[in-house]
């Protein structure tokens, strides 16, 4: 069993129709508790940690091998609270991917949602550090967007989300910071006629389509792994030391009756 952690209930048919066409079979233990994404937004993401460390508890008492943490605000967290079952975060895979692309240039992260931007640019900072890159970190905050989304006009969130990235020249990965902007991407030109005309003798703008937090990753797939037990916990690569608190994933202690299991 998969158990997740999501902030808003959109999220839940998108796992499922990705459990159907990549897990069939596999169970998947959905957790929804926007509280903690407004008590991180009002307080720190620091301050629900207790709360996403008991999350994780039930979800292996019933039974979950690993627990996916899909919240790119609680993300960076959910991935360092004490757990006796790997705790993933959906956007790291993501923040990978945009380094590898853009190297040494311009990555713009875009968020609908304050509070997720500063984690996500802590991510692909870290990641860029691990990979040996020292790209230019963008925010681009999209004005009004999480009031649409709030309100339940998601076709009106798509649209912003994609009015605030046609514009953008010169970066070379744009990083959708929410998995709930993934579809924004549809929206976006196919070509380079919403951006301004190069000067003479300039190069083009670089303008490459965004790489998107979709729950199709190599997260997503590493932990049905995890959860059904292709994967045992001493195969598994070491984790990432977390940039801000030097801690690494996985903490707690091994599970009763799971050799091979070590704490992180």
């Amino acid at each position: 069993m998969l158990a997740l952690l999501h902030t808003s209930p959109v999220h839940v048919p998108v796992f499922d129709a990705l459990r159907d066409r990549q897990r069939p079979g596999l169970t998947l233990r959905h957790t929804v508790a926007p509280e903690l994404l407004d008590r991180a937004r009002r307080d720190g993401p620091g301050t629900v940690a207790a709360e996403i460390a008991e999350v994780v508890r039930r979800a292996a008492d019933e039974g979950a091998g690993a627990v996916l943490c899909t919240c790119s605000t609680l993300g960076a967290v959910a991935e360092t609270v004490p757990a006796p079952v790997p705790v993933l975060r959906i956007d790291r895979p993501m923040a990978e991917a945009a380094v590898a692309r853009a190297g040494d240039g311009r990555i713009t992260v875009a968020a609908a949602l304050a509070s997720t931007l500063g984690p996500t640019a802590d991510l692909v900072t870290e990641a860029a550090r691990r990979a040996g890159h020292r790209p230019r970190i963008t925010p681009l905050l999209v004005p009004g967007a999480w009031d649409l989304f709030e309100a339940g006009d998601t076709d009106g969130y798509h649209r912003a989300v994609a009015a605030a990235l046609s514009p953008l020249t010169g970066t070379d990965a744009v990083v959708l910071a929410q998995a709930s902007m993934a579809p924004a991407r549809a929206l976006l030109p196919r070509n380079r006629r919403s951006s301004p005309a190069p000067a003479p003798g300039s190069r083009p703008p670089r303008w490459p389509p965004p790489v998107r937090p979709v729950p199709r990753t190599d997260e997503w797939a590493r932990a049905c792994r995890v959860a059904v037990g292709d994967i045992r916990s001493r195969n598994l690569p070491a984790p990432p030391v977390h940039a801000r608190s030097g801690r690494r994933p996985y903490g707690g202690a091994p599970p009763p009756g799971r050799p091979g299991w070590r704490t992180r």
